[in-house]
C-alpha cells in the first residue's frame, strides 16, 4: 500500500475490524453495480470512497431532471448524458485510484454471466423484478455474494444473498419468481429523496463487510426502514429447501465471516 493510500485510508486502517489486511482486501476487490440511479449513487460513491478496486457499473439509461431529486451521483449539467457516465465521472473525482468500467446497455444473460464471473460481489440496485431474478439466478450458478437493495415511497430493504453458505437463501427463496405482478418502482409510485441515501447506503456497508471479511453480513436477515415512522425492522428469511433456483447450488458450504 502506497503513502497516499495509508493516509487516504487511514480512518479504516484504524479500526481494529478493517485494518491493513481489510483495506487491502478493498483494494484488491472487483464489484459489479446493476443500476446507477438512486441506489446506486450513493453504493458508488461510498466503495469508491473506500477504496474498491474496480467498479463494473451497468445501466443503460441517460440523467433526466426528474432524477436529480434522489439520484445524487447526478447533475444538472449532467442531464442527457448516460448514467453511467455521469457515475464515472462523479467516482473518479472521488477517488481516481478506483477503475471503473462503464456498461451503458440492458445485460443480456450471456453479458450477465461474463460479468458476474468477472467479480467478487454483485450489488442489486435494479428497480425491476425481472433483473432482480436474472442477476440472483446468475450469482447462484457461480457462488458470487448478491446484496439486495430496494427502495419506493417510504419503505426501503435490504438483505444479503450469499449461497457460498449453506443455510443462506438467494433471492427467489424470498420473492419467488412469478409472483409479483404489479410494478412497484420510483416512477410509478413515488419516493421519499432520503430513503434511497439511507438503504443504498446500507448495502455499501454490507458489501465492504462481506468483502473485507467483518462482521455478521445480513445473509437470511432481511431488514426493512419505514420512512414516516423511521423505524427499522428485522425478519429472519430460511432458505427455502426446495428453491427451484439454489436447491442445487453446487458450491462447497462455508461458515459466514465474523471477526467481531
Amino acid at each position: 500500500m502506497r503513502d497516499e493510500q495509508l493516509l487516504r485510508y487511514a480512518r479504516h486502517i484504524l479500526l481494529d475490524d478493517i485494518g491493513i489486511e481489510g483495506q487491502e482486501a478493498l483494494l484488491n476487490a472487483r464489484v459489479l453495480v446493476v443500476g446507477a440511479g438512486g441506489l446506486g449513487s450513493p453504493v458508488c460513491l461510498y466503495l469508491a470512497s473506500a477504496g474498491v478496486g474496480q467498479l463494473v457499473v451497468a445501466d443503460d439509461d441517460t440523467v433526466e431532471l426528474s432524477n436529480l431529486q434522489r439520484q445524487i451521483m447526478h447533475t444538472n449539467d449532467r442531464i442527457g448524458q448516460l448514467k453511467v457516465e455521469s457515475a464515472r465521472q462523479a467516482v473518479t473525482q472521488i477517488n481516481p485510484d478506483t477503475v471503473f468500467v462503464p456498461l451503458a446497455h440492458r445485460l443480456d444473460a450471456q453479458a450477465l454471466r461474463e460479468q458476474v464471473a468477472k467479480v467478487d460481489l454483485v450489488l442489486d440496485c435494479c428497480d425491476n423484478f425481472e433483473t432482480r431474478h436474472a442477476v440472483n439466478q446468475v450469482c447462484v450458478e457461480l457462488g458470487v455474494p448478491l446484496v439486495s437493495g430496494a427502495a419506493v415511497r417510504f419503505e426501503g430493504q435490504v438483505c444479503v444473498f450469499d449461497t457460498r453458505q449453506a443455510t443462506s437463501p438467494c433471492y427467489h427463496c424470498l420473492f419467488p419468481h412469478g409472483q409479483e405482478v404489479t410494478p412497484t418502482n420510483c416512477a410509478t409510485m413515488g419516493v421519499f429523496a432520503p430513503l434511497v441515501g439511507i438503504v443504498g447506503s446500507l448495502q455499501a456497508a454490507e458489501a465492504i463487510k462481506v468483502l473485507s471479511g467483518i462482521g455478521k453480513a445480513l445473509v437470511g436477515r432481511l431488514v426493512m426502514f419505514e420512512g414516516r415512522s423511521t423505524r427499522w425492522h428485522e425478519v429472519r428469511v430460511p432458505r427455502d429447501p426446495e428453491c427451484p433456483v439454489c436447491r442445487h447450488r453446487p458450491h462447497v458450504s462455508m461458515e459466514p465471516s465474523d471477526k467481531t
